[in-house]
């Protein structure tokens, strides 16, 4: 069973840096793509970035050239190094997994970041 268990969520300043952490402790899938979502006050939930297996990133616009994806296949988990926040960076991050045509979610972690 996949358990996705995220971390590193907080309140930090504009111009600061967060990492978030998102690690599946239980199951032993070799995750096709793993990836991170976002859903700020009053949005629909938008992919952030994600990563495959073999290390192919993908990264929304906004957050180009601030944010990286990586991941650690051996430990199935994910991360993504934030830097240079923003306010409109503010939302509840939400980890996401594929495995062949399933998809799982972690539970979200708050990011806030204040002007």
């Amino acid at each position: 069973q996949v358990q996705l268990v995220e971390s590193g969520g907080g309140l930090v300043q504009a111009g600061g840096s967060l990492r978030l952490s998102c690690v599946d402790s239980r199951s032993i899938f070799s995750f096709n793509r793993m990836g991170w979502y976002r859903r700020a006050p009053g949005k629909q939930r938008e992919l952030v970035a994600d990563i495959t297996s073999g290390g192919s990133t993908n990264y929304t616009d906004s957050v180009k050239g601030r944010f990286t994806i990586s991941r650690d296949n051996a430990k199935n988990s994910v991360y993504l190094q934030m830097n240079s926040l923003k306010p409109e960076d503010t939302a509840v991050y939400y980890c996401n997994a594929v495995f062949r045509s399933f998809s799982y979610w972690g539970q979200g972690t708050q990011v806030t970041v204040s002007s």
